[in-house]
C-alpha cells in the first residue's frame, strides 16, 4: 500500500525531534455550496530538528513512532494553501 504523502507549513517545533504541521485542504459547504479552507494538524517526525516554524515541508506515513506520532517530514515543500 502506497504511503500518503502531504504538504503543510510547521506552525510549531517545541518539542525534540517532533515537528506540528498544519495541513490545509478546500471542502465545500454541504448547504451553502461555499468552498471552506479546512485545516488539520500532524505531529511529524523530524529526526534533526532541521526545520523551523514557517517553513513548508513534505510529510509521508509512516509506522506509529509515539501516541499522537504517525507521520514524518520528507523535506521542503513548494508551498500551498495559506
Amino acid at each position: 500500500m502506497p504511503r500518503r504523502v502531504l504538504s503543510g507549513k510547521v506552525v510549531g517545533h517545541k518539542m525534540n525531534k517532533t515537528a506540528m504541521v498544519r495541513v490545509s485542504r478546500v471542502s465545500r459547504h454541504p448547504i451553502y455550496k461555499k468552498d471552506v479552507i479546512v485545516f488539520k494538524k500532524y505531529a511529524a517526525h523530524d529526526e534533526n530538528n532541521a526545520y523551523g516554524e514557517g517553513a513548508w515541508v513534505s510529510i509521508r506515513e509512516t509506522r506509529p513512532l509515539s501516541k499522537t506520532k504517525h507521520w514524518e517530514i520528507v523535506g521542503l515543500a513548494d508551498g500551498g494553501l495559506q
